[in-house]
């Protein structure tokens, strides 16, 4: 009798615990803790990291930094950072720091020709990249500074007159300069080309500035693709990560070396992956480095010597964002899954065993009811297994059929992960009842070199079998409710949805497309990088000789199948979307209504290729769900 009181007590329990939880609400959503780390601190025992949060009310968002032992414990506040952690704008002798600032060196405005129309409002431009992701092109470049720390020390343009940018646009930071160990160098990355040459071209360099003679090297001008991220090891050997083709912002990802002898080392070239970024080890012998793996991302390491393949370091279902330091065996990194916003990790770098170091949003988190989250292998159209994550209702029951949605990623080449997005979340749309099937489609990273590049020139092609193969095989199961299957995306997603809308042949009952591709002859006349259309479709549209170019804006180009649209459809579009201009989603809205389709126009004025602002991310999120509910 005793035992069966304490089980009926535990089951109790258990069913207010279920009770007290709540699914994911986009107001919780957004006011999640937003953590990311500063660095480890001078004497390393401690890690310093920023919260950030949302705030609905005053539509803006605040931080706090803290610190806590890498042996774990409670976080202290603290009020200044300075001093605790080193920064990478400060020489190793503690004589000399970079400064970023602005260099005005173009005429562009009315007021830079005329003095005398101070109220003018107009931009003059006789080449292209006159603007960038969200932003008109100003006559102003952003350059690295040299700033002596002594008394009187005129600070020193080490780009004087050169209208090149570093960082770089639109999102350089200071992984794009760095010091050399004796604090005699600046070495940083620019892409030293403007206008039409600039929009075609991903053939970043490293540059070294040599503080005592003033004179500036190209150290990377053989390689013609992206050069970025240099860093040196406490030996002073150099690596930076390579991409070898011009105008591929996607191509394969390698880690290389400058040797002693002036000779370059590629540490990755023969691995079937791509690197997101790296970081040396203590004693220079290994360099670690992440990179997305099977629908995840996770931490590898690889030897100095180039004789030996990268091993990975970390496993399971989650990703490793980005390292922050190492001491010792022990690295500190930023971790996520589908379930949970980013925390603070320690790694034991032999045996890959994790450690949570910080608790940002556990409070919240234990009124909240996770989703399952289900790898499921799917076979493609030509006989491949295709990785495809499912993410379930928190109070799932097989025995129960639900509204179910395919998620088109974006990118194209962007991995479908374990991330934690604060508006393309599976999460939340899981806490809504709705079943996401979010496959790893063709032109994905973590499934080897030629899986990631296979989509290019073939955006209309297997990857739209692809999404078709996962939501078939899904549609095959009891629970999901054939009647209830959406489509939605953002970007290169946002293109898959109006493509299929128009493909589908009845599967879908509703579209939702954020910011996506309808019409690739406008597209191609209004973006900005020129270089990924050039690449990724295969040239202009007018070069009547070039098949592939053809076929993409042909065959692959959604606004040629309006004539079957029959589905709703919702649009959402930025306004300051410079990437995929206003014009893709008002054309494809257009379209809709003259045709008669139930439809729905959202639009961001002040928002870029992005939504960050607390309240439209809020509106955006109760808009999304409105026409789910409306539509599904």
């Amino acid at each position: 009798m005793l035992r069966r009181i304490c089980l009926t007590l535990g089951a109790l329990g258990f069913v207010l615990s279920a009770i007290a939880q709540k699914p994911m609400s986009p107001e919780v959503l957004l006011t999640l803790n937003r953590v990311s780390a500063v660095g480890i601190t001078k004497d390393k025992k401690s890690v310093i990291y920023r919260k950030h949060k949302k705030d609905l009310e005053t539509n803006e968002g605040a931080s706090k930094y803290y610190s806590i032992s890498l042996k774990g414990g409670e976080e202290k506040e603290i009020e200044d950072i300075l001093g605790l952690v080193s920064v990478k704008e400060e020489s190793p002798d503690g004589k000399c720091m970079i400064e970023v600032k602005d260099a005005k060196l173009e005429k562009v405005t009315g007021q830079d020709h005329y003095k005398d129309v101070e109220k003018s409002d107009v931009k003059i431009y006789d080449g292209l990249n006159y603007r960038h992701w969200d932003h008109w092109e100003d006559g102003a470049f952003s350059h690295i500074w040299l700033h002596h720390l002594t008394k009187d020390a005129t600070d020193i343009d080490i780009m004087e007159g050169e209208a090149f940018d570093c960082p770089q646009m639109p999102f350089g930071g200071d992984e794009d300069y760095v010091w050399s160990p004796d604090s005699k160098k600046i070495l940083y990355v620019s892409k030293k080309s403007s206008g039409t040459a600039y929009a075609t071209s991903t053939n970043s360099d490293i540059y070294e500035y040599n503080i005592e003679t003033k004179k500036t090297k190209n150290l990377t001008a053989q390689n013609k693709g992206y050069d970025t991220s240099p860093a040196f090891s406490k030996k002073g050997t150099l690596a930076w990560l390579q991409m070898k083709r011009d105008g591929y912002e996607s191509d394969k990802n390698d880690i290389v070396l400058r040797l002693e002898n002036g000779e370059n080392l590629n540490l990755t070239v023969k691995w079937d992956g791509t690197v997101n970024g790296f970081l040396w080890g203590e004693k220079a012998k290994v360099i670690y480095f992440v990179a997305p793996v099977a629908g995840t991302v996770h931490l590898f390491k690889v030897a100095t010597d180039g004789k030996s393949k990268p091993e990975q370091i970390t496993t399971g279902q989650f990703d490793i964002r980005y390292m922050v330091g190492q001491v010792g065996m022990t690295m500190v990194v930023a971790r996520q899954d589908m379930n949970h916003a980013t925390e603070l990790y320690t790694v034991h770098l032999k045996t890959g065993k994790m450690k949570q170091l910080t608790h940002a949003n556990d409070e919240i988190y234990k009124n909240v009811s996770m989703s399952k989250v289900e790898k499921r292998m799917v076979k493609t159209t030509d006989n491949k297994e295709m990785l495809t994550w499912v993410i379930y209702p928190p109070d799932f029951d097989p025995k129960k059929k639900y509204p179910t949605i395919l998620y088109c990623q974006g990118g194209p080449q962007g991995a479908l992960s374990q991330f934690y997005s604060y508006r393309w979340n599976f999460q939340i749309m899981a806490a809504q009842g709705y079943i996401i099937v979010a496959p790893n489609r063709r032109g994905m990273p973590g499934y080897g070199v030629e899986w990631n590049e296979q989509i290019s020139k073939d955006y209309g092609g297997q990857n739209m079998k692809d999404y078709l193969a996962a939501i078939d095989a899904l549609a095959k199961e009891p629970y999901v409710d054939n009647d209830r299957l959406g489509c939605i995306g953002a970007s290169y997603g946002g293109y898959s949805c109006f493509y299929l809308a128009g493909k589908h042949e009845g599967r879908f009952k509703t579209f939702i497309a954020h910011d996506g591709i309808f019409n690739w002859r406008s597209m191609y006349g209004t973006t900005e990088e020129l270089f990924f259309v050039n690449w990724d479709l295969g040239g202009a549209y007018w070069d009547k000789s070039n098949k592939a170019a053809q076929k993409s804006f042909n065959e692959f180009n959604p606004v040629n199948f309006v004539d079957k649209w029959d589905t709703p459809i919702m649009v959402i579009q930025g306004g300051k979307d410079y990437r995929v201009p206003i014009g893709q989603g008002l054309e494809a809205f257009q379209a809709a209504q003259l045709k008669g389709l139930k439809s729905r126009l959202l639009y961001f004025p002040e928002e870029n290729h992005w939504v960050l602002s607390p309240q439209n991310a809020l509106v955006w999120q109760r808009e999304f769900f409105r026409w789910l509910k409306e539509t599904l």
